[in-house]
């Protein structure tokens, strides 16, 4: 953390630290502390990969490796005291054919014991964007629901394939639909779209603003109360974390996005890295408000 963010002057820096992150991670860290089972699948390379699985081994939950040539990418974030955020991420590293076929393979083992297949994150350079849809079919055939949240071409073959969610954030909307999303009309209409191209049901986040969500014929605007945020990294995998341990809650869909965004909420609160636990999400859920549109 830096005193400020800004352009041509110096900041000087607070405080900083190493932590475990991805998509993937973040979102098992999030139901880690809500109470259920996760397992985190990684790809882990080189002396960063490494310093990952030593940070991984005290989160308390567990992870299966599949190890590759390339180094594990680095990613950096800035955060001020006033909430303002800049992210700057390496490319991820080059896979192998080789190395792919055993994260493929270790996905296949692992859904024996699982309900939910979470999609989260880019596709390395050189992988087939067809490759997030190729687990989405596997996991159908095994009768394992899946969260997709990724971008651009790989959301677009993932999306056709029918995930049980795809969730993608506003500017991945945008890029997917190649429009720009300005009003709650535009976000409905996203919405909507999104899920006739192949979804079973999806949810728009935005941010501050909340989410757009649309299961069957029903949809939702899913409304935060205000916050002083500290740090929104992270808050979209937050989201689809708390939406999938209300999914196995039983609970229905309009509360299941309710869940996601107060605890996408409770995450933009804190600083850092740092991902809300159940209880900081439940303080959120009882002022989220539910409105909708059908």
């Amino acid at each position: 953390m830096t005193d400020r963010l800004v352009f041509e002057d110096r900041s000087y820096i607070l405080d900083r630290s190493e932590s475990p992150g991805g998509r993937g991670i973040i979102a098992s860290r999030v139901l880690h502390s809500f109470g259920a089972k996760t397992l985190s699948i990684i790809t882990s390379g080189g002396k960063s990969g490494a310093q990952l699985e030593k940070l991984l081994a005290h989160s308390g939950f567990p992870a299966e490796v599949v190890r590759i040539a390339n180094p594990t990418r680095i990613d950096f974030t800035l955060t001020d005291k006033q909430g303002l955020t800049i992210k700057l991420n390496e490319f991820g590293p080059p896979i192998s054919e080789e190395e792919l076929e055993r994260v493929e393979k270790t996905v296949e083992r692992c859904l024996d014991k699982a309900t939910w297949l979470m999609l989260c994150g880019s596709i390395p350079p050189g992988v087939s964007a067809d490759f997030y849809g190729k687990l989405i079919r596997m996991a159908r055939q095994r009768g394992v629901k899946t969260l997709l949240d990724t971008d651009g071409e790989a959301l677009l073959r993932g999306v056709e394939e029918g995930p049980t969610l795809a969730k993608p954030n506003q500017q991945e909307a945008e890029r997917l639909l190649n429009r720009a999303l300005i009003t709650k009309a535009h976000f409905r209409e996203a919405a909507a779209r999104i899920r006739s191209m192949g979804a079973e049901s999806v949810i728009v986040s935005l941010g501050s603003r909340g989410a757009i969500a649309i299961d069957e014929n029903r949809m939702f605007e899913v409304a935060p109360p205000h916050i002083d945020a500290l740090s929104p990294i992270g808050a979209g995998d937050a989201l689809a974390a708390a939406f999938v341990w209300a999914a196995t809650k039983k609970k229905d869909f309009p509360d299941c996005v309710r869940w996601g965004v107060a605890a996408g909420t409770a995450t933009a609160k804190l600083p850092g890295m740092e991902s809300a636990n159940l209880e900081q999400a439940k303080a959120v859920y009882k002022h989220v408000e539910v409105h909708s549109f059908n």
